[in-house]
């Protein structure tokens, strides 16, 4: 059967919402074509089950979180300090949690991947290219900092958006900024002057 591209994403973005609202068991084939405003029937001629829909979803998720060109350029400019790290990484907070239902959806599939075997693959995928990602921008920016810090930043900074979405109050808004500033000041080494800089790393 011939498909409308549009369509098909529109019906996972319409999934994504669901999750987010409803919760893995809230989410149908009725329940998307709700969110989507398409006639019952649609997402049920798209994906060939439930399973197939969650995959989806999951690799949806992250499409949508991926900075977009300009935003990777931003990244990469700027002067390699500990104070710039810092910046960059509210931002990164502040551009996911604007996501909220994408990142509550992928909750609610992180949960779901510890029974669906496809689905933990699609996302240990996903994940690890992610990290990766962010390792690899970091390094070629010349950001203080080794692999290894740049992977804890990920994983703390990731409880911080769920803190955020979850249980905002615990948390609130400048609390969080500073204990970014905080986390990066003790994982990350001293700026190093200007000309006291050779090549990254050594």
């Amino acid at each position: 059967m011939r498909q409308n591209l549009a369509r098909r994403a529109a019906l996972v973005d319409a999934a994504i919402e669901v999750l987010a609202r409803e919760g893995a068991r809230g989410l149908t084939f009725r329940a998307v074509d709700a969110e989507a405003a398409v006639p019952t029937g649609t997402a049920s001629n798209y994906f060939a089950n439930r399973d197939d829909l969650l995959t989806q979803a999951g690799g949806r998720i992250y499409e949508r979180m991926r900075p977009d060109d300009a935003t990777m350029e931003a990244m990469l400019s700027g002067p390699a300090t500990r104070a710039r790290t810092a910046e960059l990484v509210r931002d990164v907070v502040e551009r996911v949690s604007a996501f909220g239902t994408g990142y509550l959806a992928l909750l609610e599939l992180r949960l779901e991947a510890t029974r669906r075997p496809a689905l933990r693959a699609v996302l240990t995928a996903r994940v690890s290219e992610d990290v990766e990602a962010n390792v690899a921008g970091h390094l070629e920016a010349g950001l203080p900092g080794d692999a290894d810090a740049v992977r804890m930043i990920y994983l703390a900074t990731n409880w911080l958006v769920v803190e955020r979405l979850t249980l905002p109050d615990v948390f609130p808004g400048k609390q969080a900024g500073d204990l970014i500033t905080a986390l990066v000041e003790r994982l990350l080494p001293p700026d190093v002057p200007q000309e006291a800089q050779g090549t990254y790393g050594t």
